[in-house]
């Protein structure tokens, strides 16, 4: 009987967490728990990502390419600019919770409504911006050919300036059918809405522009070079030199062109005008999740700002409500840093 007492001293002087482990409530405990389980779904995606891209590296678009718009100044090339505006807005609104935080320590009420609403406001930015740069994505601005094979074929002058299909496609030339609707195909059937040009009417475009090639979605660069001829490339070739899609000539192009199977306008789950289909799938997949949980924060952001006003925490006397949403707000900004790097600068 001593030795069971001793044991169960022994257990509580080892333990001496009583009802808080770590010095941490069981609310920021649970939060912990959460943002580890979900760091690992992210991680994930990230290294299926990754997985994905290197093994079709020669045909990953390049996002410098893709992500080229800015709001307010169309057809000026501002590549990444936008995202990394974005991204800088995302982490001062991190900056701005943990001062909202802080200010949660020192009982200040009106500092913490101050702070939580420049957060809220920094995540609706950052979710509007989002939904902004889907809906270029989604639309296009060059278009492209897909072939019988699959290949992704773009089109450039002479000089290598990417040009859109609509600069040059012949409308003259009809069109092979119309889109097919419930109100006038058999048996009720309907289908996805038509590109704007039809392939004869880009083929006759081409051929009457004589002096556009094609750009095919294969990245050329010193590794893409040494792996054809059977040399192992080293990591320098992969990091440090620039990368550029081939361009054809003339006579290949025409050969190309030739086997055109449809106009892909843009990108969506079945095609993508810049280049592998998986590029898109992606896209659509890791920065809507992660869009998904900035929405998510800010209304929760939202809640707590309106119990902020109201004086709830103040009656408790205690702020930890607002620091616990806070560590989950600084998971989302650092997810986004993650994403950022592997999935538009690496």
């Amino acid at each position: 009987m001593g030795s069971t007492v001793t044991t169960a001293n022994t257990v509580g002087k080892t333990w001496g967490g009583g009802n808080e482990p770590l010095g941490a409530s069981y609310g920021k405990l649970m939060m912990w728990f959460f943002i580890v389980s979900d760091a690992l779904t992210f991680s994930g995606f990230l290294v299926a990502y990754g997985f994905s891209r290197f093994k079709f590296i020669e045909t990953w678009p390049l996002a410098d390419e893709v992500f080229t718009h800015f709001p307010f100044m169309h057809g000026v090339p501002a590549p990444m600019y936008y995202v990394a505006l974005m991204t800088f807005i995302l982490i001062f609104s991190s900056v701005t919770m943990v001062l909202a935080v802080d200010a949660g320590h020192q009982m200040k009420q009106s500092k913490v409504a101050f702070y939580m609403f420049l957060t809220i406001i920094g995540g609706l930015i950052f979710v509007g911006s989002q939904a902004w740069e889907w809906k270029n994505f989604i639309h296009g601005e060059y278009g492209a050919i897909e072939t019988k094979g699959g290949s992704v074929l773009q089109f450039v002058d002479a000089s290598g300036k990417h040009i859109a299909i609509e600069e040059f496609a012949d409308t003259s030339v009809p069109k092979e059918r119309e889109q097919l609707l419930r109100g006038k195909g058999k048996w009720f059937m309907e289908e996805s809405s038509l590109p704007t040009y039809s392939v004869e009417q880009v083929q006759a475009g081409f051929k009457n522009h004589p002096d556009l090639l094609i750009r095919t979605e294969t990245i050329f660069d010193e590794a893409t070079s040494k792996t054809a001829k059977g040399v192992h490339p080293t990591l320098n070739d992969f990091t440090f030199k620039s990368k550029h899609k081939t361009i054809l000539t003339r006579a290949e192009s025409e050969k190309r062109l030739a086997d055109a199977k449809l106009v892909i306008e843009g990108a969506n789950l079945q095609r993508n005008e810049y280049g592998s289909k998986l590029f898109a799938d992606f896209f659509f997949f890791i920065t809507g999740f992660h869009g998904f949980h900035v929405f998510s924060g800010v209304i929760i952001n939202i809640i707590i700002f309106i119990n902020v006003l109201l004086g709830t925490y103040e009656k408790r006397r205690t702020y930890e409500m607002v620091e616990k949403v806070g560590l989950y707000w600084h998971f989302v900004d650092l997810v986004w840093v993650f994403v950022f790097t592997f999935f538009y600068l690496v």
